[in-house]
């Protein structure tokens, strides 16, 4: 699974920052203000928030991968979330006279980053992708071939899920605390999620609002009790709706998901509103450019490529082997959805390598850039260097984050073998030898680019260490260890944007470090469990259900590549292969060389990968998200700014909450007692 096009740049696009600002926020015109003690920021209220949140995001992030596996970027959403609900609750107490104390933009940091670090368990842990593809379904639809051995599988359990969450989840936490000082104070990286994290944080916790975002034109409670409303009034509705979808759905193909809204032809190729909200909601989050991708995709693949590959069964691919076969079309449909992730990817690899180098030698040689908010007459503002000591203070010594992350890594090194018999233990020692190094560089680079190359380093890892592992233990080594490395690197990355999230909002790292390690705690508890309960109820990873869980077969039939080599394709695959290789490349490539005003209409090749497998229903969800958006716009675009987010994550928290009950009912074999099917006329 990989996160897909909804990064914050839409956000930072809306903030036009002063020029030299790097960091604009509300905060620089008022008075200093009091910053409470680090203690003070970690509240039982602010837990237990973070908690609902990570729970419901995990709900929502685990069907959106096991579905699809196209998931945006939803830290924006928690943000408002979290602030929405210790606002509410502190309002309720004062009607009721109970005095409680004041909510700050500092809470409300810890809050968003103790949820962000539950959630991210859910889609970073692998629980759609690589741990996913070691189930023995996963293992049965690769199809008989040389490198899918005997026994490579292993089957879901939440003892030694946890028990390897636990393994690998906490090493990214410290490998880069001594830096962090030197990649957000020093060198003064962006990193735009976090900047613009913070942004909205600030604007929310202002009498004015923050006057270079969204609270414009209205007073700043005003647009919060409007957010509310239309919060809680979206998600009443989407889970109202997700249980008539349900009610109706009693039995195959049943519902509105099978509507057949432009013809049953074009139903039978994927092509049909199947009335999800999570992706309505998804689109409306997402650039336009990263919906139209996934449509243009959809056409290209189910609309023209697989109805001409399939004239030729028999010739190009034997006629009788299963459909799911790597060996059968679903061989071009997987390799030709792997080569545009990996063209696309190795693309912005090569990119972001380049860029940290050429930016870490400028560093090196003096050629830093002076990034301080200034004042008028040049000198730095009271505000930057209050955020600058508050940043400095509650250090964790080098000497404990190094002994924290050797003992780790030895924990990991004894369990992880022991969980899967086919890893070496010097497997894992080479993988927690080579995070720190990489993680620097990938930290690095996402504070340039706001992108987090971890999954990228994470399918180079696998590829290495199936192909040294062998034909018997390849695939499982692969899977498991390229996990490793996606973890370790990924979460030091997302912990760098946490911390400059609480630099700009005068937040201690001490109670983010212990917000973060919270977190991380929660979601490996809650993601294990909440991921056992949708397997036990729902049909996972069937390719022709809901629930497709894609990037699952993908990531095993990259492992099976890296073990046999290109050997198992059918005929004509890996020319088809090497030219979207290449078409993914050139795309990456014209949208950096192209004039701003043109290259806004390149389609994003990632994006467009998704449908490859999954079909084009999804893809028309969430345009209808990004027309629903665009229509607001023209409308009326100041209340669009600061609607959208609200409604979009009404829409996504409601459909994704309603599968919690009906995995319960599920599970209790309670089944829907109307089936509503489309059929042809006699």
């Amino acid at each position: 699974m990989d996160v897909v096009g909804a990064r914050i740049e839409p956000e930072i696009e809306k903030h036009e920052a002063a020029e030299g600002d790097m960091e604009s926020d509300p905060a620089l015109e008022r008075e200093l203000e009091p910053v409470p003690r680090w203690q003070d920021e970690l509240t039982v209220r602010g837990m237990v928030a973070a908690l609902l949140i990570g729970f419901i995001y995990t709900v929502i992030v685990l069907k959106i991968v096991l579905s699809t596996g196209m998931l945006p970027t939803l830290n924006v959403s928690a943000a408002l979330l979290s602030f929405l609900a210790l606002r509410g609750w502190t309002r309720l107490l004062d009607r009721f006279g109970i005095v409680s104390r004041p909510f700050t933009r500092q809470e409300n940091t810890i809050v968003q980053t103790c949820g962000v670090a539950c959630y991210t368990i859910a889609f970073g842990g692998g629980f759609g992708s690589t741990l996913l593809g070691l189930t023995k379904n996963t293992y049965e639809l690769s199809g008989d071939s040389v490198g899918n051995g005997p026994g490579s599988y292993k089957e879901p359990g939440i003892g030694w899920m946890t028990a390897f969450l636990f393994s690998c989840s906490f090493g990214g936490l410290l490998t880069l605390i001594p830096l962090r000082k030197v990649l957000v104070v020093d060198y003064k990286l962006t990193y735009p999620t976090g900047t613009a994290t913070a942004v909205l944080i600030n604007g929310f916790h202002t009498s004015e609002g923050d006057k270079n975002s969204k609270f414009v034109y209205c007073n700043c409670a005003v647009c919060i009790l409007k957010q509310i409303r239309s919060f809680l009034k979206y998600f009443g509705g989407s889970f109202v709706w997700s249980f008539f979808q349900w009610f109706n759905a009693g039995g195959d193909a049943c519902g509105f998901v099978q509507f057949p809204t432009f013809g049953l032809k074009a139903w039978k190729q994927t092509f049909f509103f199947d009335f999800s909200l999570t992706y309505v909601g998804a689109g409306m989050i997402c650039p336009h450019i990263v919906n139209v991708s996934t449509l243009l995709g959809a056409i290209l693949s189910y609309g023209i490529l697989w109805p001409l590959i399939s004239k030729n069964k028999g010739d190009w691919y034997p006629a009788n082997v299963p459909e799911s076969s790597m060996k059968s079309l679903y061989g071009y449909k997987a390799c030709i959805c792997i080569a545009l992730i990996i063209g696309d990817g190795l693309y912005h690899f090569t990119k972001i390598i380049s860029i940290t180098f050429k930016g870490m030698y400028r560093q090196f040689s003096g050629k830093r850039a002076d990034n301080r908010v200034r004042n008028v007459d040049n000198t730095v503002s009271l505000e930057e260097l209050q955020r600058e000591e508050i940043f400095k203070k509650g250090n964790l010594p080098a000497w404990m984050a190094y002994t924290g992350y050797a003992l780790i890594s030895i924990v990991a090194v004894v369990t992880t073998p022991i969980i899967f018999r086919q890893v070496k233990w010097y497997y894992v020692v080479i993988a927690y030898a080579v995070a720190p190094m990489l993680g620097f560089a990938n930290s690095y680079g996402t504070g340039l680019t706001d992108i987090n190359m971890g999954y990228n380093y994470g399918k180079i890892s696998l590829f290495i260490f199936a192909g040294w592992a062998g034909r018997d233990n390849g695939v499982v080594a692969g899977l498991v260890t390229g996990t490793l490395v996606k973890q370790l690197v990924l979460i030091s990355a997302d912990l760098m944007q946490d911390f400059k999230t609480g630099y700009l909002t005068q937040t201690s790292p001490k109670s983010m470090m212990v917000a973060q390690a919270i977190g991380t705690v929660m979601g490996c508890i809650v993601s294990p469990l909440t991921f056992m309960l949708f397997y036990t109820a729902f049909d996972i990873g069937n390719p022709t259900g809901y629930w497709k869980a894609p990037y699952a077969l993908i990531y095993r039939n990259m492992a099976i590549l890296g073990v046999e080599g290109f050997s198992v394709l059918p005929k004509y695959c890996l020319a088809l292969s090497g030219g979207f290789f290449a078409f993914a490349a050139l795309l990456s490539m014209g949208r950096d060389v192209m004039p701003h005003k043109y290259r806004k209409y390149v389609p994003l090749p990632m994006a467009m990968a998704v449908p490859f497998l999954v079909g084009g229903s999804f893809a028309i969800d969430m345009c209808v998200g990004s027309l629903v958006v665009f229509v607001w716009n023209k409308m009326n675009k100041k209340e669009a700014g600061y609607m959208v987010p609200a409604v979009a994550s009404g829409l996504i928290c409601g459909d994704g909450i309603w599968t919690f009950p009906s995995s319960l009912l599920a599970l209790a074999k309670i089944k829907p007692p109307i089936c509503m099917k489309f059929t042809p006329a006699p």
